[in-house]
């Protein structure tokens, strides 16, 4: 389906300096879809570090994106996805034909404690399980087939 490996879906999140909202949905995406999906982030003007309150949310669900750092937005990020999904951001992406573009409606994260930044880490994960649900279905078993631990998606 992507046209940077024509085998599973990729997806691009784009926020303005990619240190807080697509930081976190990247990295829930990666959690919930694993390898069933291409993830990448980016901001249109990118942050110095990612927000430490998002490192520390995110901690709180099991997820580490400590070691990320923000990206730039460029044409071919654009170009090798999907799905663009922007956050606050969404004239600063480029349009191409065949893409599909979602603007996420989410409070900015930026100069925010971790106690509000919960509320838009859990926003995220909806709108992330509702993402994957459309481009990544857990694939269902036969008939008569057993459940493993490797099954479905991580939690």
């Amino acid at each position: 389906m992507p046209e940077s490996t024509g085998t599973k879906p990729s997806v691009l999140f784009v926020c303005v300096h990619n240190a807080g909202r697509s930081q976190m949905a990247a990295a829930w995406l990666t959690h919930l879809a694993g390898d069933r999906v291409e993830v990448r982030s980016a901001g249109s003007d990118p942050g110095t570090r990612v927000n430490p309150a998002a490192v520390a949310a995110m901690a709180e669900a099991g997820i580490d994106i400590s070691a990320e750092a923000p990206k730039i937005l460029t044409v071919d990020a654009v170009k090798e996805s999907d799905v663009c999904v922007t956050m606050g951001c969404g004239d600063t992406c480029p349009v191409f034909p065949g893409k599909r573009y979602l603007d996420w409606k989410l409070d900015d994260p930026a100069g925010q404690g971790v106690e509000a930044v919960r509320r838009i880490r859990d926003e995220i994960k909806a709108l992330v399980e509702d993402l994957i649900a459309e481009i990544a279905p857990v694939p269902a078993r036969p008939r008569g087939a057993r459940a493993t631990a490797c099954d479905g998606a991580a939690s």
